[in-house]
């Protein structure tokens, strides 16, 4: 079995691979989040990729010769290193991707003024990973970036829709709107925000559009395969689905679910 490998350091990763599995049913997907020492959002560098290294060896030894990094933490601090540095030598034919480059491929298309904002978590913004992306594909866009370091605790954590959430919520809206009141488009550049949606909707102008990342990766992803076939014939296609924590089992199934869109039934990971 040589199913794709889909990581995230928690829950938010699922509602990626919810897309996913619609636009490529027939392959075979196995997720890992490493909920046991999420989020990554506000660790340093050299932890984030540490983690990060470990779940996608782990991933090999599933039989994984793809993996896709549905955490933009990870791929902000880890994803560069791996595909230069590690996917050499014995790991020479396997292949780690991730979710900032598609996303800043088609951000731009989606404003109409030229003013885009991006939330995210603070590992994420601090990196300027969008920043420098975005400028390689739509140099003339204004992006303003605001980290949201409570939103993920929020979403993991069943808060998502208490009053306290909504605080929080507001203040970082309020603040990256102010920056720059000519932003049209916002860019939820972390799995775990779709899911706070409704209330983001709440306090942003009805003319302001809400962009999440599932479908623009799933795509990213098909055309990824089509443009390499000697990847996609070594991918099994079974439409077998599996499920990994780091953490408890139980805790992450009943929130998984959420993301994911159906019930699912987890196994135990351990990574070094």
């Amino acid at each position: 079995m040589q199913p794709i490998g889909i990581f995230d350091s928690g829950y938010g990763g699922l509602s990626v691979m919810k897309e996913i599995v619609k636009s490529l049913p027939e392959y075979n997907f196995i997720y890992l989040g490493d909920n046991a020492r999420a989020p990554y959002g506000s660790r340093d560098f050299d932890s984030v990729f540490e983690y990060t290294w470990q779940a996608v060896q782990w991933f090999f030894e599933q039989g994984c010769p793809l993996v896709i990094l549905a955490c933009n933490t990870a791929s902000a601090k880890a994803l560069r290193t791996i595909q230069q540095k590690k996917l050499v030598g014995k790991f020479a034919s396997k292949r780690v991707l991730g979710v900032i480059r598609p996303t800043s491929e088609v951000i731009g298309n989606y404003s109409s003024t030229g003013h885009v904002g991006v939330l995210g978590t603070t590992g994420t913004v601090q990196s300027q990973s969008y920043l420098l992306e975005i400028q390689k594909f739509f140099p003339h866009l204004v992006v303003s970036q605001e980290a949201c370091p409570m939103w993920v605790p929020l979403v993991e954590n069943g808060e998502a829709d208490s009053e306290g959430a909504g605080y929080f919520i507001k203040e970082n809206l309020d603040n990256i709107l102010a920056a720059d009141g000519k932003i049209d488009t916002l860019l939820l550049a972390c799995t775990h925000y779709p899911l706070l949606e409704p209330r983001i909707r709440a306090y942003i102008p009805t003319a302001v559009k809400i962009v999440s990342q599932g479908a623009i990766v799933a795509q990213s992803l098909v055309d990824y395969l089509e443009r390499h076939p000697e990847i996609a014939s070594r991918c099994t296609k079974m439409g077998g689905r599996e499920f990994f924590t780091t953490g408890d089992i139980n805790d992450f199934d009943t929130h998984g679910s959420s993301f994911f869109g159906h019930p699912i039934r987890s196994k135990k990971a351990h990574l070094p």
